[in-house]
């Protein structure tokens, strides 16, 4: 079958054909770029209205929590982890839609 991606435009590599390459160069140091150094994020503190603080450590309590602020990072969590798993869905849906 014929390659049908243009001249310009960059081949799309696998993931097995990634590894391969990645496997390839592992001990070439003339293979990769300069390490980068990345610092961690420091913790966030954020300000809730007082109706709100109160109702989450309603909810806190009710689900047994030791104290309302693991509960917030519980269901922050979660919430990212539904907000991701959506965002991924959606990037496949419009992928696949635009490959056909």
């Amino acid at each position: 079958m014929a390659d049908m991606s243009t001249e310009g435009e960059p081949k799309r590599l696998s993931e097995e054909q990634i590894d391969e390459i990645v496997i390839a160069q592992a001990d070439d140091d003339t293979a990769w770029e300069e390490p980068i150094l990345v610092h961690r994020a420091t913790a966030v503190t954020i300000s809730l209205p007082p109706e709100l603080a109160s109702r989450a450590a309603f909810f806190a309590r009710l689900h047994r929590m030791s104290n309302v602020e693991d509960w917030l990072r519980c269901i922050i969590q979660e919430r990212i982890d539904f907000e991701e798993a959506a965002f991924t869905g959606l990037k496949q849906a419009l992928t696949a839609k635009s490959s056909t």
